[in-house]
């Protein structure tokens, strides 16, 4: 464990940070969820992925971590009304669906621990960082469904809310008030700013130019103008 981390003590509070080798292994993961994304993009079946695909998925996810600097709010303990952060991540999800949504939205999260983490032992990690972002992917499933765009974040949120509760109540039970359930808290401290990104991220979504200009770039993301593609393996 402390090849990866290092144990970090403040006001009798202990956290910890990643090292040079937990550094490494982030980024060795995220370089490998990026094979995985370029390997298993086509619904052909083809292990190809066009330039316009990884183009587009990579802007999506840069303006993702771009926009969850941008903070209309952030709450004490961690958690953030962000402008539209979530979103960018799902809508790859729309583009290409479930498999390459899953990969990026675990690319994203890893890209979150290395720059902004808050450790406090290797299972909320995994709960809050891994998994949690993770969810954002399940976005993906509803690519061809209609009103996908919006279903899928909504669905990719909520997987993104249930896994910040469950942290909460396993590794944050002591900061909820006293006598008040910690899965009360947990869920009410969670759906504060995830609710609140999301609503604000529906009633932009729900604007007819909007909603049909991010249809547009879901066809011209499709297209095949750039016959290019790149072959991995």
């Amino acid at each position: 464990m402390y090849l990866f981390l290092e144990k970090i003590i403040e006001d009798g509070e202990v956290t910890y940070n990643l090292t040079r080798g937990g550094y490494a292994v982030l980024i060795a993961l995220m370089v490998a969820a990026a094979v995985v994304v370029s390997y298993f993009v086509n619904k052909d079946g083809k292990t190809r992925m066009s330039i316009k695909q990884i183009a587009v998925s990579a802007l999506c996810l840069a303006l993702a971590f771009v926009m969850s600097n941008v903070k209309l709010f952030r709450l004490p303990m961690g958690g953030s009304v962000t402008l539209f952060s979530m979103f960018f991540v799902t809508f790859i999800g729309y583009l290409y669906g479930p498999r390459v949504s899953i990969a990026a939205a675990f690319a994203y999260g890893l890209l979150q621990m290395i720059v902004d983490p808050y450790i406090v032992s290797i299972p909320q990690l995994l709960c809050d960082y891994v998994l949690a972002f993770t969810a954002l992917g399940l976005a993906g499933f509803f690519f061809e469904k209609k009103n996908g765009m919006i279903t899928g974040y909504l669905v990719g949120i909520f997987g993104r809310f249930v896994f910040s509760v469950l942290s909460g109540v396993i590794f944050f039970a002591a900061y909820a008030p006293e006598g008040m359930n910690p899965l009360v808290y947990s869920t009410l401290y969670n759906g504060a700013y995830i609710g609140a990104e999301a609503i604000l991220t529906v009633v932009v979504l729900l604007i007819p130019a909007v909603h049909n200009a991010l249809n547009r770039v879901k066809v011209e993301a499709n297209e095949k103008s750039i016959r290019k593609t790149v072959q991995l393996g």
